[in-house]
């Protein structure tokens, strides 16, 4: 089994870890000590040994922050995360701040006393991000020490090691493009902004730019390390010689050369004694290295990573990956749903049992690598934590007259995949089914949009949320992610949210398509699809070419669930449309004793 259940953290770690911690702060003459769930890469999910936001506070979330001082502490989290921050972040050392409307250099420039020397470490923060605390410091009066040892690190006596597992080449056919390619492509985009060189920090890109990947990182087939490419299309890519096997150089060949990580300071120092430019996304190097260069006498041209937009604009061969992955997936998750219609109807079945008998599903594939995250598999109130992570403490049954959430996906070679259903177990209220039909309409409405270039995912947003809010009724996270192909599940620059996002939406794209609904202490309610921007296309009548989505996710969608009076006689036709393709491409991949639950499933309304 890919996942465990055990607890990560509890509510005590603050208890026993803050004293450590602030000791060591006390050694380093700090008053404050800002703590970002973030590693030296900038990764979503990160190796056990960068959890040192879990280590001093029990919040096992993937997004936050917290600030720690010599008397008090904050955390900051996003309306994700409400309920579980205070689960985990024992409130007799904590306040709580909402992270999106305070952030940090927000809540320092409004709170910090003048005087007052606040640390951070310079691999864990962006140079954007420290231009923010840098402002807050001018307006208030505190001090911003960029420490050279990690007060966590410090105190933290059993932190685990770095991981140094291989890197491993990632086949053309799979890839689509050849690296030659790829760093040609990026060099001239380099070449076009003036600079010498690019240092790209970001694990994806550098999988993505090599055509290689690694499993440092759970859940996402990273390998961790930096990289520079030349404007002349050479690179030099630094990793620990540990993972590098006797393929990887002759795969990369000759005009790739590669070097220890811990290599990059002294090739930095060395462009810039040769007066070098180099272009850094101050968005997500370290503070530290761009520091590095500027000190060494190096040029800096800020420049968004130049590796993100044609990773997240996928080839054809990806795209097809991605469709292959899914009628794969989605196989998978239609047994598995009729297990849940079946045998988990008993009300004795429990979270973790569930999350269990879906990867047992998942792994008789041959292809399957990894989860793409660990399964969120919430019962009744649990349901309604949209990141809820099952343990064995929080583990509760599916208990009859209650909704069951399902959010899954696989690592496979071809394609990363991320699906979400809601099931009633037993019967469901008139208000459950209600609100999941209009989580459906908007829905359907996001994955039938026609849309001109140039449109962004947040102009997008609100088509997904109008039935919600006709009612009253919203949800707290973004409506859309993008997806990696062999990568990370969540990947930008691309995502559809009430946030601004100036990137334009482009074919090839993979973004999910998951509004929701959830209540507090009852229920919660999501559906989610994959979808792929398609290219411009006439429409008939019209005089602007129009992008579309193409849905790529195939499994059934709870028809018990659907109050049909709710839906128009165009979402109903998307619906029967919908399962007509499920029951015709996964057809065959359904075992034969579960075919006619199968027809009942996706039957036309």
């Amino acid at each position: 089994m890919f996942q465990t259940f055990e607890p990560v953290s509890d509510r005590s770690f603050a208890g026993k870890h803050l004293p450590l911690l602030r000791e060591e702060m006390k050694k380093q003459g700090l008053d404050g000590f800002l703590i970002p769930h973030d590693d030296e890469y900038q990764n979503e999910y990160i190796p056990a040994y960068a959890e040192r936001l879990m280590w001093a506070t029990g919040f096992s979330g993937s997004a936050g922050a917290a600030l720690i001082l010599m008397d008090k502490a904050f955390m900051f989290t996003d309306g994700r995360y409400t309920v579980q921050v205070r689960q985990q972040a024992d409130n007799a050392f904590f306040d709580y701040v909402d992270l999106m409307e305070t952030p940090p250099h927000v809540w320092l420039g409004e709170n910090a006393q003048n005087g007052w020397r606040i640390g951070y470490d310079p691999m864990l923060h962006t140079s954007a991000n420290v231009k923010k605390l840098k402002a807050a410091a001018d307006k208030t009066g505190f001090q911003l020490v960029a420490v050279t040892e990690n007060p966590v690190d410090a105190a933290w006596k059993d932190q685990p090691a770095a991981p140094l597992t291989p890197v491993k080449p990632h086949d053309l056919k799979f890839a689509g493009k050849s690296s030659e390619e790829k760093r040609n492509e990026i060099a001239a985009a380099v070449a076009k902004a003036g600079a010498d060189t690019a240092l790209i920090t970001a694990p994806p890109s550098i999988a993505w730019l090599f055509n290689v990947r690694g499993a440092d990182v759970s859940r996402s087939p990273l390998p961790l390390g930096r990289a520079l490419i030349n404007k002349d299309g050479t690179a030099t890519l630094f990793i620990a010689p540990e993972k590098v096997g006797n393929e990887l150089p002759g795969f990369l060949g000759d005009d790739v050369d590669i070097r220890a990580e811990s290599d990059v300071a002294a090739a930095l120092d060395k462009l810039g004694k040769q007066g070098a430019k180099v272009a850094v996304d101050m968005a997500l190097a370290p503070s530290k290295y761009v520091d590095d260069l500027k000190n060494a006498g190096a040029s800096i041209i800020g420049m968004t990573d130049p590796c993100a937009l044609p990773r997240a604009a996928k080839n054809e061969t990806e795209i097809e990956g991605a469709r292959a992955a899914h009628i794969r997936d989605g196989a998978a998750i239609t047994i598995f749903l009729h297990w849940l219609d079946t045998q988990a109807q008993s009300g004795e079945i429990d979270e973790i049992t569930a999350a269990q008998k879906l990867e047992s599903i998942r792994a008789q594939s041959d292809m399957l690598r990894d989860l793409s995250f660990d399964t969120i598999s919430g019962a009744g109130p649990n349901s309604a934590l949209p990141h809820y992570r099952v343990s064995t403490e929080s583990n509760i049954k599916l208990e009859r007259g209650t909704l069951y959430l399902v959010d899954s996906g696989g690592q496979y070679p071809d394609g990363t995949t991320d699906i979400t259903r809601t099931v009633p177990i037993g019967e469901a209220t008139e208000e459950m089914r209600d609100r999941f039909t209009r989580v459906l309409k908007g829905h359907i409405a996001l994955a039938t949009m026609k849309f001109p270039a140039g449109t962004t995912g947040h102009q997008l947003d609100m088509i997904a949320r109008k039935p919600l809010w006709d009612a009253g009724l919203d949800y707290d996270h973004g409506t859309g992610h993008g997806v990696g192909s062999f990568l990370g599940v969540h990947e930008g620059p691309q995502r559809i949210a009430k946030a601004v996002n100036t990137q334009a939406l482009k074919p090839g794209m993979i973004l999910s398509n998951e509004p929701g609904y959830y209540k507090e202490g009852a229920f919660g309610i999501r559906i989610e699809n994959l979808i792929v921007v398609t290219p411009p296309k006439p429409v008939e009548g019209g005089e602007r070419e129009m992008m579309e989505f193409e849905t790529i996710t195939l499994a059934p969608i709870n028809l018990d669930l659907v109050k049909t009076d709710l839906l128009t006689d165009g979402e109903r036709q998307w619906l029967n449309d919908y399962h007509a393709r499920v029951r015709k491409t996964l057809g065959a991949l359904i075992p034969a004793e579960i075919k006619d639950w199968f027809e009942k499933s996706t039957r036309a309304l």
